[in-house]
């Protein structure tokens, strides 16, 4: 199954507990739950909504979407995006 497709793309796999940072990346970025809980916080249109990611769940951003990662406890997790974004 294709996700997208990213022009000089990054694959990192984070082993942590600690929440990322509120964040728009300068194009799409999936994010893959391997292992633990993680709850997904999404800005759209002045509201936030939290998404419930659990092990094999995909969170698909794409160019210019507000979101950050609150792991529940230890996670491994998989990122796929851009070069140089955060």
């Amino acid at each position: 199954m294709d996700i997208e497709r990213i022009e000089d793309a990054t694959v990192r796999l984070h082993w942590t507990d600690a929440p990322y940072i509120w964040h728009v990346n300068d194009g799409p970025e999936v994010f893959v739950v391997l292992d633990g809980a993680v709850d997904m916080h999404v800005r759209q249109d002045g509201a936030e909504n939290v998404l419930r990611l659990l092990p094999g769940d995909i969170f698909h951003a794409e160019n210019g979407d507000e979101h950050v990662a609150y792991p529940d406890g230890p996670v491994r997790v998989l990122v796929i995006e851009r070069a140089g974004s955060i």
